[in-house]
C-alpha cells in the first residue's frame, strides 16, 4: 500500500463512511500529508501498513519544535484516527499511535464581542452600497441564529420557513438543524432579499443560495472573514474577530441573559454538551452575579 493511495482512500472512507464535511476531511488530510512529507523529506522508505510507533514518535517529536501544543494534539488525534480505520479494513492488526501521549492543552475560552460592539460593526456597514443590506442581513444572521460561517454560506432560499419563524441550518457532516430566527432578524434578510437580490443577475446553479457575490454566485467563507476584518478596521477595533466571533457571542449573551444550556446546545447544533459546556466559563463575572443573586448564604 502506498500512501498516496491510502491518503485517497481515507478521504473517501471520511466522506461517505464518517460523513464528514468536506473542511473537516480537507485537515484531516491536510495533518496526514505532513506525515507523508516528513518520509519523504528524510527519505524513509515505509509503506502504512509497515510503519512502527517509533518512527511516528520522531516525527511526533520533531514536529513539536515548529507547532503549539493545540496543533500537534490535533495532529495526533488525525493519525490516531488513520491508523484505525486501517485496521478497520483489515490492513492493520495495531494502531502505532495507541502509546502515543497527546499533549496536554488548556480549553481555549472563545472571543466574544460586547452587544455595543456588535452594534458598532453592523453601523459600520455602508448600506448606501447593493452589498450593504446583504452585509447587514448576513451579519444579523451570524449573530441572531449562532451560525457556523460554512452553515452561513449554505443557507438557501428554500432553507427559511419564516411563517414557522424557523429556518433549516446544515451543519457538520451535512446534519440538519432548525433554529429560530427574530422578526428582527427575518426584517433584514427579507430586505435584502426583495430589494436587492431580486435585481441582480444570478447563476442558474446558485439560484437558490441566499447570500450571492457581485457575480450572482454563493459566497465564499473567506469573502465573509474579510468583510468582518474590514468592518473592524474601520471602526478601530483591537480584537482578533472572524466570523465565529459572532457564534461565540450568540451562545454567551444568550447564558448570560438565562437561557438553559440544552436549548443553546440544540441551536449551536452541538452533539455533546460538554462542547457547549465551555460557555459556563466565558464570562466568571456572570457567575459571580449568580451566586450573589440565588444563594441562600450571599
Amino acid at each position: 500500500m502506498k500512501w498516496g493511495n491510502a491518503l485517497l482512500d481515507y478521504k473517501h472512507y471520511l466522506k461517505i463512511e464518517r460523513g464528514l464535511s468536506e473542511n473537516s476531511i480537507a485537515n484531516y488530510a491536510l495533518d496526514l500529508q505532513k506525515l507523508i512529507d516528513y518520509l519523504d523529506e528524510h527519505q524513509m522508505v515505509v509503506s502504512p501498513v509497515q510503519i512502527e510507533q517509533e518512527t511516528l514518535q520522531q516525527f511526533i517529536h520533531d514536529m513539536a519544535k515548529s507547532v503549539n501544543p493545540r496543533s500537534q494534539a490535533r495532529i495526533i488525534s488525525g493519525l490516531k484516527g488513520f491508523f484505525s480505520y486501517l485496521i478497520f479494513e483489515d490492513y492493520r492488526a495495531d494502531n502505532p499511535m495507541d502509546l502515543i501521549e497527546t499533549p496536554k492543552v488548556g480549553r481555549k475560552l472563545p472571543d466574544t464581542l460586547s452587544v455595543a460592539e456588535i452594534n458598532d460593526l453592523i453601523a459600520a456597514i455602508d448600506l448606501s452600497k447593493n452589498e450593504g443590506e446583504r452585509n447587514r442581513a448576513m451579519l444579523e444572521t451570524l449573530y441572531g441564529c449562532g451560525l457556523r460561517v460554512s452553515e452561513l454560506v449554505s443557507l438557501k432560499l428554500s432553507d427559511l420557513f419564516f411563517d414557522e419563524d424557523f429556518i433549516k441550518v446544515t451543519g457538520k457532516g451535512n446534519k440538519q438543524r432548525f433554529v429560530p430566527i427574530s422578526s428582527f432578524n427575518q426584517k433584514y434578510i427579507n430586505i435584502y432579499k426583495d430589494e436587492v437580490r431580486v435585481h441582480q443577475p444570478i447563476e442558474k446553479s446558485h439560484k437558490d443560495y441566499l447570500f450571492l457575490n457581485r457575480r450572482g454566485k454563493q459566497l465564499t467563507r473567506a469573502m465573509i472573514f474579510t468583510i468582518i476584518k474590514q468592518l473592524a478596521e474601520k471602526i478601530g477595533l483591537k480584537k482578533n474577530i472572524s466570523p465565529h466571533t459572532f457564534r461565540h457571542s450568540f451562545a454567551t449573551h444568550l447564558l448570560e441573559n438565562g437561557a438553559d444550556l440544552r436549548a443553546i446546545q440544540q441551536m449551536l447544533g452541538h452533539e455533546s454538551i460538554t462542547t457547549t459546556e465551555i460557555y459556563m466559563h466565558v464570562n466568571r463575572k456572570h457567575l459571580a452575579d449568580v451566586l450573589e443573586r440565588y444563594h441562600p448564604r450571599r
